[in-house]
């Protein structure tokens, strides 16, 4: 899964990266992004890209309160498609997720070890992700969440769990973000052909295990 996720980079070299609009107020770097948290996302609407601050936890549309998306924070890929929560977003509205890292733990006795997992080459990982916009029945504000896509893990992460994010590659970044409408194939064969990638998992601090932390030092090696 992906539960906690580092987002270093400002969105104007974001911007540069994804040849998006920076469309949001940057927030500084971040380091403990948790769910329910805003976090930068890669849309792209009509032709135009730009990078949005989503709160992490998807909502459906239909949904009849906002409790949903701390549950909805990961789509399994086994499952995306067919998943009333997620399979109108899948064929309509997907995002990319660029972070610098994200957490993962392992137990060793009584204490829970995170490890921080990273490109080798410092590069951000590009996360495939799924938005939703929700309309809030107390005041009619929409308010945009997202999901991020998982799967089965391999290689060195499947070490410390059993699943891991969908990392697309650069190749992939064009053909996630543009809407296929009505046919989910094409986004499902893009989740299923990415490899796996080249990533260093990096013992942290335990300071990672508390959302209120925040600061470069929990992306430090212990």
């Amino acid at each position: 899964m992906c539960g906690r996720f580092a987002q270093q980079r400002p969105a104007s070299e974001l911007a540069e990266r994804f040849a998006a609009e920076p469309l949001v107020d940057d927030p500084g770097p971040r380091y403990n992004v948790a769910p329910t948290d805003e976090a930068l996302v890669v849309v792209e609407r009509d032709d135009r890209r730009a990078i949005r601050a989503y709160r992490w936890g998807l909502i459906p549309h239909w949904a009849t309160s906002a409790s949903r998306g701390a549950k909805a924070i990961n789509a399994r890929l086994e499952t995306v498609a067919a998943s009333p929560l997620f399979r109108d977003s899948l064929r309509r509205r997907r995002c990319l997720v660029p972070v610098e890292a994200f957490y993962e733990w392992r137990r060793d006795g009584r204490t829970r070890q995170p490890f921080a997992i990273a490109r080798v080459d410092d590069e951000p990982l590009v996360l495939a992700g799924l938005w939703a916009g929700w309309r809030r029945p107390e005041d009619g504000i929409v308010v945009r969440t997202f999901t991020i896509v998982t799967t089965a893990a391999d290689g060195p992460i499947a070490a410390l769990h059993d699943r891991m994010p969908v990392v697309l590659g650069d190749d992939a970044w064009g053909p996630w973000l543009r809407s296929s409408g009505d046919d989910a194939g094409e986004a499902l064969a893009i989740l299923r052909s990415m490899p796996s990638p080249d990533v260093e998992l990096r013992p942290v601090s335990r300071l990672v295990n508390d959302v209120r932390n925040d600061g470069p030092e929990l992306l430090a090696r212990v």
